[in-house]
């Protein structure tokens, strides 16, 4: 039998390489809310984990983190902050054009 602990520890490793799939399916031009990307992933209603796995990041991973927003479409990012500047000027470049601080779900959310 397995140590309970070592099966847990297995399965959430299992359930963030699920998130990141997912969050690097993201296509360019377009976001994902924390909540949509927790349901895609099997850990429906688990937005703050979603959140939790990005801000865990390695500082050098590939993963389009940008691309990941709140669902009415603000950046979790505080205004102003280098990572909202930063996570606003990634969406731009992208084509994604922030209007009163938000990114407009209805145009821009993915839908896969």
């Amino acid at each position: 039998m397995k140590d309970p602990q070592k099966q847990h520890k297995e399965q959430q490793l299992l359930g963030r390489q699920q998130l990141y799939q997912t969050i690097a399916a993201i296509p360019r031009g377009k976001v994902a809310s924390y909540g949509q990307l927790a349901a895609l992933a099997g850990h429906t209603g688990a937005a703050r984990w979603v959140g939790w796995c990005l801000r865990h990041l390695p500082r050098d991973s590939s993963l389009p983190w940008h691309r990941v927003i709140t669902a009415s479409g603000k950046l979790a990012f505080p205004l102003a902050t280098a990572g909202y500047l930063r996570q606003c000027e990634k969406l731009e470049q992208e084509g994604v054009p922030l209007k009163n601080h938000k990114v407009s779900m209805k145009l821009y959310q993915w839908q896969p």
